[in-house]
């Protein structure tokens, strides 16, 4: 007999808010997030999602919407989940879950995503210094393509994932985030020695109750206030996997996730389109809704089996993955090289991050030279699916980083001529300029979600 279909344990209605879906959405890590459905290991079972801003941003060619995006709103989660055994007895701290991606895609009748990238003034970016001003692209999907009004003669596969999947920390490794990121936060920016090229936000986003959504805890009472104010923002990843935006988390793919509360209470959301390695431009995949079709096994005792702590107690480990059979095959590629000099002729010491950042920049212009605009190119290189190396960490001064592109996305060879001559000539377009929002003063600013709510 054929199995059954999977079993849909959370349901998104679109047309409605976030806060108000059947099973309230929540956008912080805390222990004590309710768990709002059961599943057994073994059994395969649907997950829907809001897109990560919880539908704020537009299906239109303006980005005012990205210029003013409230971040202290992010991301929409769907869960927690508590995850059982086929004997009832439920994950443990210590276990290890590992998740396998059965199946995945973006929910019917809402086939279409954006790329973004933020103001100056309200979150920047990896290139915030260069792009300095709110931009957006929308891609609308054609199966498993993707193609962009915006960004004319592209059109690539897209490798569709979650950028979050996690297990909710316990409260003895949430205080231990706290706290690390605490004194990380009050560090004066300009004393860092690495990555200081790239310093366009705060060093670290600490808890807030502003736009706090704590699922099934009700709003304005006592236990919402505390654990509001203990519950840590959900724009890093950690030792709980949460936003390790990784692409290749794609179907087939299985994540192991460790256990850190009695029945791992699993989240995910975040859900992307496509991705290049870095998401460079920050709101940078392809975002959108969508839905995961997973089945869960439990590992006991995997923790202190199969992952070594990197730190000063057992809570300090990282997850590990496996990607799945099922990806885009590309066979030719464009490669860019960085090394760790500034834009300035500065030389830093094995920077990989700014070696990084040189390598994309570096490929941005040479798109440039085919008719796209820089803000085209930027988009772009953070949602195709490019593919980001540190290629050598050992020859001091200079860390090497590459980014490569594949050729095949782009509707002319873009190539150097002595390649492209093989192939024969091919006329260059000169493509429009994405839209963009100039940085004119004060920004709109999005409404408390909590006063929202009480109206």
């Amino acid at each position: 007999m054929a199995p059954p279909s999977p079993r849909l344990v959370v349901p998104i209605d679109l047309k409605k808010k976030p806060w108000e879906q059947k099973y309230p959405l929540h956008n912080r890590w805390h222990p004590h997030i309710p768990p709002v459905g059961d599943v057994t290991e073994g059994e395969v079972f649907r997950v829907e999602m809001m897109d990560w801003t919880g539908g704020s941003v537009a299906d239109n060619d303006s980005a005012m919407d990205i210029k003013s995006l409230d971040l202290t709103i992010t991301h929409y989660l769907s869960g927690p989940l508590r995850v059982s055994d086929k004997g009832g007895i439920p994950a443990k701290p210590g276990d290890l879950l590992a998740v396998e991606i059965c199946n995945l895609g973006p929910l019917p009748g809402d086939e279409w995503g954006y790329t973004a990238t933020f103001d100056r003034e309200n979150g920047g970016g990896f290139l915030t210094d260069h792009f300095p001003s709110a931009t957006k692209a929308i891609w609308y999907f054609e199966g498993i393509y993707a193609y962009s009004p915006q960004i004319p003669g592209v059109r690539f596969p897209g490798l569709t994932h979650p950028g979050i999947v996690g297990t909710a920390p316990s409260l003895e490794l949430l205080n231990i985030w706290n706290d690390r990121e605490k004194k990380l936060a009050e560090k004066n920016p300009n004393s860092l020695q690495i990555c200081e090229v790239v310093h366009q936000r705060p060093l670290a986003i600490l808890p807030t109750t502003r736009n706090c959504l704590l699922g099934m805890i009700n709003d304005g009472t006592p236990e919402w206030e505390k654990i509001a104010n203990e519950a840590a923002r959900t724009i890093p990843g950690r030792e709980n996997g949460g936003n390790c935006d990784i692409k290749n988390l794609s179907r087939g793919s299985k994540i192991y996730l460790p256990v850190f509360v009695e029945g791992a209470n699993l989240s995910t959301g975040d859900m992307h389109f496509s991705q290049g390695d870095g998401e460079v431009s920050f709101c940078g995949a392809i975002e959108m809704s969508g839905f995961l079709e997973l089945k869960c096994e439990i590992i006991r005792g995997g923790m202190k089996e199969y992952l070594t702590p990197m730190g000063p107690t057992a809570l300090h480990v990282n997850p590990i993955f496996e990607i799945g059979p099922v990806e885009p095959r590309f066979s030719e590629w464009l490669v860019f090289e960085g090394i760790s000099v500034d834009e300035s002729g500065r030389q830093h010491f094995m920077d990989a991050t700014l070696a990084y950042k040189r390598a994309v920049l570096n490929a941005i212009d040479y798109l440039y030279k085919f008719g796209y605009s820089k803000e085209q190119a930027y988009l772009l290189l953070s949602c195709c699916p490019c593919e980001g190396r540190i290629s050598g960490i050992v020859d001091a001064p200079n860390a090497v980083a590459t980014l490569a592109i594949p050729i095949a996305i782009f509707d002319q060879d873009i190539r150097p001529k002595c390649q492209r001559s093989l192939v024969g000539p091919r006329i260059v377009k000169k493509l429009p300029d994405v839209f963009q929002c100039s940085y004119d003063g004060d920004l709109p600013i999005t409404p408390n979600l909590s006063k929202s709510k009480e109206k």
